[in-house]
């Protein structure tokens, strides 16, 4: 089983207006609501692929209601801890000559939630996978990361951390899986700039070096890169079409990586995380499968 971790669910408004007057009151031309949160739009897409997941975390309030009895609809299983106090986040994107968002912070998740959390996780077996995806509220340990893959240490787990900076830097002594970076957050753990390919790679080795196990980059307009645990290089480009939406792209080339490998090798992985990708970022919402196939035979 596969299952994700998303501490943070928010439902995501997307309002697409004219032109943007402030101080004024503005209307909108077509509104959509969305689950989100990293690890909810990885089983989303995992779900797409035909891939069951199970999706943890926390909810609260009347908005959590919605994420949970949502997400149940489209097929994927959950298993969330309810807060007693508190909603789950709303972000408001407007998109009109520009994009702008505003996010919501959320409930405060106190530690007898945390409990709960870790009692669930408790029940991984063998032979699962974990995908814990973004970044954190501030009401949870900068550590918990790094306590969560402790925990399941005993066990024979993949772990794929998909995180930025200190996040994803304190993990690495625990042997990850996979980490799932971008160019710009690899070039900000070690203060660098990166221009190219080869530098990328580089950089990419250190993590490996550090203890990731396998290091896929993606790089947006550049395609990804992967480093595999046997010290192999693999690249692929990005797909063709016309960018609508970069939100969820990066999730879900996670979900196609993790379930091409259920199939098939490493460059198989890549191809179908790198599809899926693409089908995102030319969709106006996450990816659905006939987009997905589409994409696919362009490879």
């Amino acid at each position: 089983m596969i299952y994700t971790v998303t501490f943070n669910p928010a439902i995501d408004y997307v309002v697409h207006t004219g032109e943007m007057k402030l101080g004024m009151v503005n209307r909108s031309t077509s509104e959509q609501m969305y689950f989100g949160g990293k690890g909810i739009n990885v089983s989303m897409v995992l779900a797409e692929l035909g891939v069951e997941s199970k999706a943890l975390g926390f909810v609260a309030g009347f908005t959590g209601n919605a994420i949970e009895q949502g997400i149940s609809a489209m097929g994927i299983k959950t298993d969330f801890v309810k807060l007693k106090h508190g909603n789950s986040r709303i972000n408001v994107k407007i998109k009109s000559c520009d994009e702008t968002e505003l996010n919501g912070q959320g409930p405060d998740i106190d530690e007898a939630a945390l409990v709960q959390l870790f009692q669930k996780l408790d029940r991984l077996q063998d032979g699962d996978t974990i995908i814990l995806a973004g970044s954190i509220p501030d009401s949870l340990p900068s550590d918990i990361y790094e306590k969560i893959l402790m925990r399941l240490s005993d066990r024979k787990i993949k772990t794929v951390v998909d995180a930025t900076k200190e996040l994803l830097l304190n993990v690495l002594k625990h042997r990850p899986f996979l980490i799932k970076p971008n160019n710009h957050e690899l070039a900000e753990l070690f203060g660098v700039t990166l221009t190219n390919n080869e530098q990328v790679a580089e950089y990419a080795a250190k993590l490996q070096e550090m203890g990731a196990r396998n290091v896929l980059v993606s790089m947006a307009g550049d395609g990804a890169l992967l480093l595999d645990e046997n010290g192999i290089l693999h690249k692929y480009g990005v797909c063709k079409g016309t960018v609508k939406n970069s939100v969820g792209a990066g999730d879900s080339m996670l979900a196609g990586f993790v379930a091409g490998l259920l199939d098939g090798d490493y460059e198989y992985a890549l191809k179908l995380g790198t599809a899926c990708g693409g089908a995102t970022a030319f969709s106006d919402g996450l990816a659905e499968r006939d987009k997905i196939n589409e994409l696919l035979r362009q490879f």
